[in-house]
């Protein structure tokens, strides 16, 4: 059951039985499952963000190479805990739903690459500001797709 703050951003639109996707994403059950995604990607992040220094740093790997590579494995350790508490509940299989956040971690990996590279050529930020920066767009998207798409919980 709805509770008044949910029912009042979900009123379906004159005609349509469900509300769009925007009444969905404002109510407050997904407001909670993003200030969960926030904490979990908030530590998938740092520690993205630490494998990322230490590849630049120590390994002497390219910047968006190294970006791309820490990303990869910080979405793993994100896909873990989105499965068990960002999300808990979902009737999606374990495999597909975990090709599918790898798919939805592509798009979040291509936008966060093509605006760290861009950042990067076209400014002076330096590139872990730009990777803080970039992450905001990605993370964003990643909850929606992932919300909608995936784990079905939005």
């Amino acid at each position: 059951m709805s509770t008044p703050g949910e029912r009042a951003f979900a009123t379906p639109s004159p005609g349509n039985s469900k509300p769009g996707l925007f009444g969905r994403l404002m109510t407050l059950r997904v407001g909670a499952m993003l200030v969960r995604n926030t904490v979990v990607s908030t530590f998938a992040f740092l520690l993205g963000l630490v494998l990322l220094w230490m590849m630049v740093q120590w390994a002497r790997i390219d910047a968006v190479l190294a970006a791309a590579i820490s990303f990869l494995i910080a979405n793993g350790f994100h896909y873990v805990l989105g499965r068990a508490w960002i999300f808990r509940g979902t009737d999606r299989g374990v495999r597909t739903g975990y090709v599918l956040f790898l798919m939805n971690a592509g798009v979040g990996m291509a936008i966060t690459v093509a605006l760290f590279a861009a950042l990067l050529e076209f400014t002076s930020i330096h590139y872990l500001a730009a990777r803080v920066i970039v992450s905001v767009f990605a993370g964003l998207a990643m909850f929606v797709l992932n919300g909608v798409l995936n784990f079905r919980q939005v």
